[in-house]
């Protein structure tokens, strides 16, 4: 009896188990690992907002608020997202050390993951600009010349053409971008930061941000050519010009001076 029900087993049977076993331990991969990776992903960020908090307390609360609603010293944070915190931090702009008509660069006082935390914490608080990546601000596959047309129509009147910055009014000013952080320019275009107009993809596409920091790589990076002598931003080697001719002439001027006091001498003795 043993051998004929051994006959009657089908020769795929065993096969069939293999697979049913196979995809019953999918299936219950599939359910439960997402959830595990979304739930520690949720862990990891609402403990990254508890941390910023914390940091935030400590560092901007006195002007911004305890709950970053603003104050008299301090505009409100709410809405202004994560990547204006991660270029006013990145900076060092923030903590500003002093009130002012525009709060300069300066060493940054915090670490990456601080700011990340500082930056989770602000997002928390209403929806706005996220940290670009780094793909966003690459200036690989750029369009070099597009960024140089954009950057002048929408830039240079206050950053100078090739990024040198420039006085504004009331104290203020346009900031250099040479050595800027690629990341930074990125982030500026999208905040707006102080008297800077913000740059929504509705204004500038991601596309187009790309091609202006390519540009500016260009103008500013270190195969740039140089004609020589002080450029006055990057218009050329006219400073010796005009220095020749102010002081040029200002020679001439007393020379002329000096002979006609000569001859006025000479004629009367």
């Amino acid at each position: 009896m043993k051998k004929l029900s051994a006959r009657r087993r089908h020769p795929l049977a065993a096969l069939v188990v293999l697979l049913f076993a196979l995809a019953v331990t999918g299936g219950l991969y599939a359910a439960f690992a997402p959830a595990d990776k979304a739930q520690a992903d949720d862990t990891a960020q609402s403990l990254a907002i508890k941390e910023g908090k914390k940091l935030f307390a400590v560092g901007c609360a006195s002007c911004h608020g305890t709950g970053g609603q603003g104050t008299s010293d301090g505009p409100s944070l709410v809405g202004v997202g994560a990547a204006a915190v991660d270029f006013q931090v990145g900076t060092g702009r923030m903590p500003a050390q002093q009130p002012g008509a525009q709060v300069p660069r300066k060493k940054n006082i915090y670490t990456n993951a601080q700011i990340d935390q500082l930056a989770a914490y602000v997002a928390s608080l209403g929806a706005g600009p996220t940290v670009p990546e780094k793909d966003q601000y690459s200036p690989d596959g750029a369009d070099i010349g597009k960024g140089g047309e954009l950057f002048r129509t929408n830039c240079a009147q206050c950053h100078n053409f090739t990024g040198k910055g420039g006085a504004l009014t009331d104290g203020k000013y346009a900031p250099t971008l040479e050595g800027v952080d690629p990341k930074h320019i990125y982030e500026a275009m999208e905040t707006g930061p102080q008297n800077m107009p913000s740059f929504g993809n509705g204004s500038l596409s991601q596309q187009n941000k790309k091609d202006i920091i390519a540009y500016l790589d260009a103008v500013n990076g270190d195969e740039s050519e140089s004609p020589g002598g002080l450029d006055l931003g990057g218009l050329g080697p006219v400073s010796e010009g005009l220095f020749g001719y102010i002081f040029g002439l200002g020679a001439l001027v007393a020379v002329a001076i000096w002979v006609a006091a000569r001859t006025t001498k000479a004629k009367k003795s």
